[in-house]
């Protein structure tokens, strides 16, 4: 994977401005915060953002992928205050569960989720190098 990022522009911060790469693709559909069972545990978001990540990383694991394969991922917040309030911690179970990320990404508001108790919902693009399989 490369990072693209024009020379001009500041360089962001959790993200890339975009990226390109080679090899078999992954697609992960959205991914909220219930258990394996299809359970909700938790109204919290960082608990959600936690078992979202779990969820894309399990899915991923179905391609012999990993978070490092990612190259894009996207975000569907229903309220992007609570997201923004709670950064910090949501950076920390971001790096705990995926790792240091340089893929773009996008997080949107949305009105609501199909599921009533989701808070979020993540959809992941990898690219798993030829050369790794």
């Amino acid at each position: 994977m490369t990072v693209l990022q024009p020379a001009d522009w500041p360089r962001p911060s959790g993200y890339a401005n975009g990226v390109s790469a080679e090899g078999i693709m992954v697609f992960v559909a959205g991914q909220i915060g219930w258990n394996h069972r299809r359970e909700i545990e938790s109204d919290d978001l960082v608990d959600q953002v936690r078992q979202s990540l779990l969820n894309v990383r399990a899915v991923l694991a179905e391609a012999g992928s990993t978070p490092k394969d990612i190259v894009r991922m996207t975000w569907y917040l229903t309220d992007t205050a609570d997201y923004r309030a709670r950064a910090k911690e949501i950076g920390a179970v971001f790096r705990e569960i995926v790792g240091h990320y340089q893929s773009a990404m996008t997080a949107v508001q949305v009105a609501a989720l199909l599921e009533e108790r989701a808070k979020v919902e993540i959809e992941v693009t990898a690219v798993i190098a030829r050369a790794a399989r």
